[in-house]
This record gives structure tokens, sequence and C-alpha cells, in this order.
């Protein structure tokens, strides 16, 4: 018998456990019986989960409002001294990044392929993205990449600032799924973000930003 119809032999015989194991039928999907139950708290509480979850875990969280979290930006901004902030300039929050003017510091627009703006990438301060949601029981924000706003921008700069409607904080995962019909449509990368990059050797001494964002922005605008 030749490797190639062992390696199927095997592979069939594997299969066959499984699907005996679920108790399906080949070429069928298991459907859930059950769905786990969503909390039923109010804005107010989502926003509060998330803040006090997402700062455990050393992210900075703000609430604003839609007419002033552009000027909050830039005088937290100036703050923490950032020269250049990265953001698409097709992405949905350009127009009014654009307008602000001399309230934010330098901005560097990301509209070229990554192989001409790396040596940017790495050497702009902060980076700003939007987001799709954020989840409440587990505090964490949703972005979805695209070409208008790719990964990288909320990757790579020093520190990544994440705005949020807080109309889009859902109670949990399986909410956010249902609410925005995930089904239907779902990106080839979809992230979720609690806090700034970190990682622990063997020792456990616990280091951030190496593999990515030293600081996590995060701006709950509210209506």
């Amino acid at each position: 018998m030749s490797q190639e119809s062992t390696n199927e032999k095997n592979r069939m015989r594997i299969m066959g456990r499984l699907e005996r194991a679920l108790g399906s039928v080949p070429g069928t999907a298991i459907e859930p019986t059950t769905y786990p139950e969503v909390p039923t708290w109010s804005t107010e509480e989502k926003i509060e989960r998330l803040k006090k979850l997402m700062e455990a875990v050393k992210s900075e969280v703000y609430r604003v409002t839609a007419d002033n979290w552009v000027a909050h930006l830039g005088e937290l901004l100036r703050t923490k001294k950032v020269q250049n902030l990265l953001y698409g300039p097709d992405g949905p929050l350009a127009s009014v990044i654009e307008k602000a003017g001399a309230d934010l510091p330098k901005l560097v627009a990301y509209s070229d392929k990554i192989e001409a703006v790396k040596e940017t990438l790495f050497q702009v301060d902060a980076g700003i993205t939007s987001t799709i949601g954020a989840i409440a029981d587990t505090g964490a924000v949703a972005l979805w990449p695209a070409p208008a706003e790719p990964r990288t921008l909320s990757l790579v700069p020093h520190t990544h600032i994440a705005v949020v409607e807080a109309q889009k904080i859902y109670a949990s995962m399986s909410e956010i799924m249902i609410q925005q019909n995930w089904a239907d449509e779902m990106p080839t990368n979809a992230l979720f973000i609690s806090g700034p990059s970190k990682t622990a050797d063997i020792e456990f001494t616990l280091a951030f930003g190496v593999h990515g964002p030293k600081e996590l922005v995060v701006l709950i605008v509210e209506s």
C-alpha cells in the first residue's frame, strides 16, 4: 500500500471517529441547541464595566462626547508629547481628524502600500483607528482591519488610539455577532484588543510594547 493510500485511510478513520463522537452526518453542520445568555446591562453599566476591565490591564479609557472628543484627544496627545499621528485618510474618522487642524499633532496619512510606508510606520508616535464596537463582559474593543484602516495602523505605533461609539458597546461576544449579523459577513482578520501589547519571559517579568503598542488609549464617544 502506498504512503498516500495509508494517509487517506488514517484520515478517514480519524474523521469517522469524530463524526461518531459528535453524532454528526458527513456534510452537515451541528447546530447549537443553546446559546449563551446575554446580560441585560444598561448603556451606562456597559460603559463602566468596559472601562473598569480595560483599565485593569493598563489601558487608558476616557468618556468623551461627539462634540469634544477631538479636542480631548489633542490635549491628551500634547500631554504625552506625541509629535505625529498616523491615520487612514479614507477611514471613517478622516474628515473629523483633518478638520481639527492645530488641535492635533502633525497628521501622517497611511495612504500607500506597506512596502512604501514601512519606514514611516516605525517612526510615528501614535496611530488612531475606528472600531466596530466593544464587548463589556470581557473588556475589549473590536476592529475589522480594512484597506482604509490596515491592521498595522493599530499594531506598529507606540500608542494606539481606538475610538468607540458608546451605543456600539455590546454586553457579550454573542450579542455583537448577532446584532451586527456576522454570519453574513466576516473579515479575513478580526481583532479584539483589551490592552497594550504585553509579554512575560520565563522569569515572569512582564514587559509592555514588545509585540505591539506600549499604550492603548480608548475614547468612548457618547452622544
